[in-house]
């Protein structure tokens, strides 16, 4: 089967969700610094300016276009007003990065109901809304690609993401599922689990982490969001279903799913022949 994959990012267009900061930001500049045109998304206007001025530092060419649009992804109207002003502006994105999240810790007891939704809504909802807005263009032009962010806290549960933990193996779910489907379409899936990463999320997730917790990572690295971003760009153009920046990100997810590609390339097997098969293609 062949790799759906990017090989060169120079001439192509992408839209960097949670793009103002963090992973997001260093994905964004990383991906201008290598000829894309980078549009950002994110809530507040301020933070998305001064994101696009670091683009401009990292400026190939004249024809690079870099611009953002402010929206809350939880909102599915904004989102959809959002992505209208994207495409006036550079087309329907060769790639999409779903980087917006959110994060807080805490024993499942204590944590409010209120809290569980919120982090659904933004991780989880918030990857849907864009995806679902983009994909109808994607499928029409059969071509694109898609890195949905998740976390090492959705490679096994951890003491003390409950709520967090489970916003992100959402993610996961949704994101294998996509993959298979989106094959047929020439639309690549990718789906990275980063560590802990020094961005601001994490500063303000630590305050709220319960200790045993802390103790968890404590013995862990912590990764730059620089680092998670070149990663991401290298698993694009290698086109990997699954991007694990840093050894123990590696490590854990070896350990807990050994065979989970072989068993992902026997299901498409199984879907391509069903589709053969039956003659026609949606």
């Amino acid at each position: 089967m062949t790799t759906i994959h990017i090989s060169d990012f120079t001439g192509k267009t992408a839209l960097i969700t949670g793009g103002s900061s963090g992973i997001g930001l260093a994905t964004a500049r990383l991906l201008a610094a290598q000829g894309a045109s980078v549009w950002l998304l994110a809530r507040h206007t301020d933070l998305l300016a001064d994101a696009l001025k670091t683009l401009e530092t990292a400026r190939q060419s004249a024809q690079q276009k870099f611009g953002f649009v402010a929206a809350d992804v939880t909102d599915l109207a904004q989102v959809d007003q959002a992505l209208v002003q994207v495409k006036q502006a550079i087309g329907v994105p060769d790639l999409l990065v779903n980087s917006a999240g959110v994060a807080q810790g805490g024993y499942c007891q204590d944590t409010g109901m209120e809290l569980f939704h919120w982090m659904m809504d933004v991780d989880f909802y918030g990857t849907v809304h864009v995806i679902k807005a983009l994909l109808p263009d994607m499928i029409a032009r059969r071509s694109g690609y898609i890195v949905n962010i998740s976390s090492l806290a959705a490679v096994m549960g951890i003491f003390g993401y409950s709520a967090y933990g489970a916003s992100k193996f959402a993610v996961r779910g949704f994101s294998e599922s996509l993959r298979a489907e989106m094959k047929k379409y020439q639309i690549g899936v990718s789906i990275a689990y980063p560590p802990d990463t020094d961005t601001p999320q994490l500063a303000y997730e630590i305050q709220y982490k319960p200790f045993e917790t802390k103790a968890l990572s404590a013995g862990s690295g912590m990764l730059t969001p620089e680092a998670v971003a070149a990663a991401i760009l290298k698993g694009v153009r290698r086109g990997k279903f699954v991007i694990l920046p840093g050894l123990e990100g590696k490590l854990l997810y070896r350990l807990s799913s050994l065979f989970g590609e072989v068993i992902n390339y026997a299901f498409d097997l199984t879907v391509a022949q069903a589709q053969q098969k039956q003659g026609t293609a949606r």
